[in-house]
């Protein structure tokens, strides 16, 4: 199964980095303004915490937004689009090192896909008012999870490696949700490694189960909004390539930090981007 897996996320891969790089040399006359050193040192970064357990969505949105490098109408394309690469090689580490019971991994795999090709297809077509009120709740959401997970509100943890009957079917389920949430902006680690915990199942396992998740939904949810043109070009590829360097780095050679002080942090930064983005959503015409 794990072998299937790894054809699957290589195939994805090859497939997704044709539709980018076409897309991206087909309109390589016409590219946004954005800078090439900003957008990759932010690539590199979030991605290598990204790694590590602290996100990428989150900071990717308030760096993006603080540095100006899109218009918050395209950010959320714009994260997706340049995060698919790095995850694809995140899970291709994590489903090898880490074991996982198949059947609630590819289940989990399939439902996150299923919805963020229905997310993706919503939010491309949002204004950039409702993609600011959107993104600034997403940010909320996202964290009070960081928040949770630190404090350990959550209750629950184990040392199972799958699940079975009410539990997996709950997994799908919210899975399923996340994976049109994180369309949106809402990042996937920290949600779902609050489900994989509050349902009994390793924190280890959480993942393989997150990346991997990520890894099947962002491909045909990224090909969805480079076809809709609803992401920054050049700000995607910048992050992008930089980004699969950072994640090689983090997995391979830095395995883990003390990152109690910086997640605080990210979350302070969250919370007022978020308070940004409503006001500026609810306020500008």
């Amino acid at each position: 199964m794990i072998k299937i897996l790894w054809l699957a996320l290589i195939g994805l891969s090859i497939w997704f980095a044709i539709v980018l790089a076409r897309d991206f040399l087909a309109h390589r006359d016409s590219l946004e303004d954005s800078s090439w050193l900003k957008t990759s040192i932010i690539g590199f970064v979030t991605n290598f915490f990204d790694v590590l357990g602290i996100g990428a969505f989150a900071p990717q949105t308030a760096l993006l937004k603080f540095t100006k490098q899109t218009t918050d109408k395209h950010i959320p394309g714009t994260m997706n689009v340049a995060n698919t690469l790095p995850v694809l090689f995140q899970a291709l580490i994590f489903i090898t090192i880490i074991e996982v019971e198949p059947t609630t991994l590819v289940l989990m795999f399939i439902s996150a896909a299923l919805g963020a090709v229905l997310g993706a297809g919503v939010v491309a077509k949002m204004s950039e008012k409702k993609i600011r009120i959107v993104m600034g709740f997403a940010l909320l959401v996202t964290a009070f999870f960081m928040v949770a997970t630190s404090l350990e509100w959550i209750e629950g943890g184990g040392e199972a490696i799958g699940l079975r009957n009410g539990k997996l079917a709950i997994a799908v389920i919210v899975n399923f949700g996340l994976g049109a949430l994180m369309t949106a902006g809402i990042g996937l680690y920290a949600p779902c490694m609050a489900l994989v915990f509050a349902l009994g199942m390793s924190p280890q396992v959480a993942f393989p189960i997150m990346m991997g998740s990520c890894a099947f939904l962002m491909p045909p949810a990224s090909v969805r909004f480079i076809r809709e043109k609803a992401y920054n070009r050049k700000a995607a590829v910048a992050m992008a390539i930089p980004g699969i360097v950072a994640v090689g780095i983090a997995a391979f050679i830095v395995k883990s930090l003390p990152l109690d002080v910086l997640r605080w942090v990210v979350v302070v930064v969250i919370l007022y981007t978020a308070g940004v983005m409503l006001h500026a959503g609810f306020t500008k015409k």
